[in-house]
Parts: C-alpha cells; structure tokens; sequence
C-alpha cells in the first residue's frame, strides 16, 4: 500500500552552511515526487534525511503518518537505489536481489519466489544467473530496482540513478522507472539535476534553490507557469523583458518586475488574432535537425533591445551566416509576468 511523506519545517546546518532552510513538503500516496535543482541546493541532504542518513537541527519527517525523524534507515522500510549500481561481484543477480532478504532472515522460498517476481518486474527475469559484469549498466540499474523493491519497502527513494547512463540508456530507463513504480504501487522521491528528466517522468516536482523550496507543482503547471526568474530560467530555456516591452499590446500587472516568455512559443506566422508583432534581425542559427535555434535582435515598444532566443520547429530552409530581417509573433497566453 502506497504511504504518504510530509516534511515538515525541516531545518540542517553544516557549519554555517544552511543545507535546509525551514523546508516543508507534502508527497502523496503513489506520487512519482522530484527533487530538483542546481549542485548544493540541498535536494540530495532532503533525500538523505527521508532515508535516515542525516538527522534534522529542527523540524520533522513522518512516512505514512508515523513520525521516523529519529528512526535509524534500517528502521524506516525505505528501499533506496544510488547512482553506482553497487552490485556484489561475484553474486548472480538473484543473489545480490536476495542479499537484503538474507539479511531480514526471509524464509528460503519466500526468497525464491519474492526474487523471481522482482526481476520479473525488471524485465530481468531471464538473467537471473548471470553477474553484474556480463551486464550493461542499463540492465546493472535495473537489477538494483529489483534489489531495493524486493524487500517490499514502504517508499523508493532515488538519488540520481541514470547520471552513469549513456544518453540513450537514461531515455529508455527514464520510461522504465516511471513503469516499475507505478506497477508496484510505490511512492518514490527521485532526485535529479536533469530537468528533461524530471518532466519526462514525474507527477509533481519540487524545485530548490540554497536549501529552500520556490515552487512546487506539476511539470506542466512548473515549466508553463514559474513562480520567480529563477524557476522560469532553470527549467528549460526563456527570454526575460522588460515589463513594457510589448507597449500597449500586453499590459502587466503592476506589481510585475520581469517577463517570461519561452523561445519555443515565439513563431515566424500569425495564428491568433491577438498574437503581438516582433520585428527584428536574426544574427545567428544553430541547426540542430529536429529544431533550429535563432538569435534575433529586437527593439521593444519601450526602446529596449533585446536578444531573444527563437526555437523553430523542423525547419525547411537555414541560412546560418545571413543577417535576415524577420517578423515574428508571441502569443498573450504565453507571456509569464514575474514578480521576482
């Protein structure tokens, strides 16, 4: 049964170093949860702390209702998998999946039986005898999910599981991981510092920043809508303008410092009525296949110029080195008005 995770107030100083600053966070029965931000924003000490790993200065951690602030890991039933795959040598694959079951003194077919059905879960079933250097390192991550969901843990907690996978690995497991936690019925907190990765696969997400929490919500509702500059910057890429950039034909609020608006919404055609006019210059053109990525100079209604970057979907004609007079179009309901 999927259990709930609710942080509350959670506080960890290192030395003068705030690692949490007063951190609060809901995570619902069955939520694929991230945990996203830059190097030292403090998602993997969060993670750490659900696990058991560090105890808090303040502030408490309750797993499905039952407060586990104090609870050492092997008491919190939590099932973890790291970056290294961290597989015994010289074990087969169902020995390093039955290690934890050993351990936990499980009788010796329940074993059997539990292992089979969490390489099965893998797709990892038929190699069972087989040891982690006959492996790719895809299927090595796969047999440490099967190893720390055998043991029936009450949550899955990840900590940047396909940073050692090639580009394309991370795709395919990207989808695996998302498939095998809901398959099992888990609630899992994933940390990560990759933002396709996140939106790929998550139900909601956390972004941090200097050990606090700036926005919470779905990946659409988080890269369609960020709270603050920083959120709208680290999630995928975005042009920020001035407030009256766009003269009479946009008005912000007044409480508005800055605009958002994303390359990929900015367009070379009219397809709305109220769609506002940019005339500029592109200067530069990466060609990248699927997308072309224009640099265009524009000066706005209130005299400001500025660059902005303007993704063009599968692009029929490239003129990389050419400066080129163009008209291009944003759309009104694409337009973020930040306060921050």
């Amino acid at each position: 049964m999927a259990v709930s995770i609710n942080i509350k107030n959670l506080v960890k100083n290192f030395g003068a170093v705030k690692a949490l600053n007063n951190v609060s966070l809901d995570i619902q029965p069955g939520e694929l949860f991230f945990l996203l931000g830059p190097s030292g924003c403090g998602k993997t000490t969060l993670l750490r702390h659900i696990a058991g790993f560090y105890i808090p200065d303040e502030g408490n951690i309750f797993i499905d209702n039952e407060d586990v602030t104090k609870l050492p890991p092997h008491k919190r039933d939590t099932g973890m998998v790291f970056q290294s795959y961290a597989l015994w040598p010289h074990m087969t694959l169902a020995e390093n999946v039955a290690f934890g079951l050993k351990m936990r003194k499980v009788p010796a077919a329940d074993i059997k039986r539990r292992v089979a059905e969490a390489l099965d879960i893998v797709k990892m079933g038929d190699k069972a005898e087989r040891k982690p250097n006959q492996l790719s390192g895809g299927q090595q991550q796969r047999v440490a999910l099967a190893r720390a969901l055998v043991v029936q843990p009450r949550c899955l907690l990840l900590d940047e599981p396909l940073s050692n996978l090639d580009a394309k690995l991370r795709l395919e497991m990207r989808i695996e991981i998302r498939r095998i936690c809901k398959e099992a019925g888990l609630t899992a907190v994933y940390v990560t510092h990759d933002q396709k990765e996140a939106l790929s696969i998550a139900d909601r997400l956390a972004i941090m920043r200097d050990g606090v929490i700036e926005q919470i919500g779905t990946p659409l509702e988080v890269f369609r809508k960020p709270t603050n500059s920083f959120v709208a910057s680290f999630i995928g890429e975005t042009n920020f303008l001035t407030p009256n950039f766009f003269g009479a034909a946009y008005a912000p609020k007044a409480e508005t410092k800055i605009l958002s608006v994303r390359p990929e919404t900015i367009r070379f055609d009219k397809l709305n009525a109220d769609d506002i006019e940019l005339k500029g210059t592109i200067h530069g053109t990466v060609y990248l296949g699927e997308t072309a990525q224009h640099q265009m100079d524009v000066v706005g209604a209130d005299g400001t110029t500025s660059t902005l970057k303007v993704f063009q979907l599968n692009p029929e004609i490239l003129a990389r080195d050419e400066a080129r007079e163009v008209t291009a179009w944003a759309s009104p309901k694409d337009i973020v008005e930040l306060n921050s």
